[in-house]
């Protein structure tokens, strides 16, 4: 039996999200339908709103709607220390911890040059600005714990040697493989506690 052709297009989009199959796209579109009008007028404002309002902050690349994010905002930080993660959920999940106090780098992805994703696609000119402006002591490599996440910790310490600014590695109580942002509180405390220099 076929559908109309603007559920179609709902089921479509929905199946797009990461995580979402075709038979649970559908089950959400029917969700869609059966709530009131008011909700689906909601649900696409607050797409629409994050989406125009969202941008990345132009210091670390967190996100933010306006100008520096709050992080960088922060004064009461150490600026001196800047955490480098791979993603926004590896931010959040270490901030979930509250034993980091410095400055996040988000790189938006790691170095994987067997998926074509070199140093040139990754968030690096703003990071190699901040080592550039002499206060910038430690570097953390918080990247994950795969052959990727290695290959740009590694990238990281040969990007800062001629900065003289000190690596350091999170301590390895992340399974291989694992991704931050699904790690528990207590793991990411204790991997940050326990970071080393490469």
């Amino acid at each position: 039996m076929k559908i109309p052709a603007s559920l179609e297009r709902l089921v479509a989009a929905l199946a797009r999200l990461p995580g979402i199959g075709e038979k649970t796209a559908t089950r959400l579109a029917f969700y869609i339908l059966r709530e009131p009008e008011e909700y689906a007028a909601t649900l696409a404002e607050s797409v629409l709103g994050a989406r125009t309002r969202i941008a990345l902050c132009p210091q670390c690349h967190h996100i933010t709607e306006e100008g520096l994010c709050t992080v960088c905002r922060d004064t009461t930080r150490d600026d001196s220390t800047v955490c480098v993660i791979e993603g926004i959920p590896d931010l959040l999940a270490l901030e979930a911890t509250g034993h980091y106090r410095g400055l996040y780098h988000v790189l938006h992805g790691s170095l994987a040059p067997l998926k074509g994703v070199g140093p040139e696609d990754l968030m690096l000119d703003t990071l190699v600005q901040r080592m550039g402006n002499g206060h910038l002591q430690e570097i953390i490599a918080a990247t994950s714990v795969g052959v990727e996440g290695e290959a740009t910790a590694l990238y990281l310490k040969r990007l800062a040697q001629p900065f003289e600014v000190k690596v350091t590695r999170i301590a390895q109580g992340i399974p291989m493989g694992g991704d931050l942002e699904y790690m528990d509180q207590v793991t990411l405390a204790r991997a940050l506690e326990g970071r080393r220099e490469l």
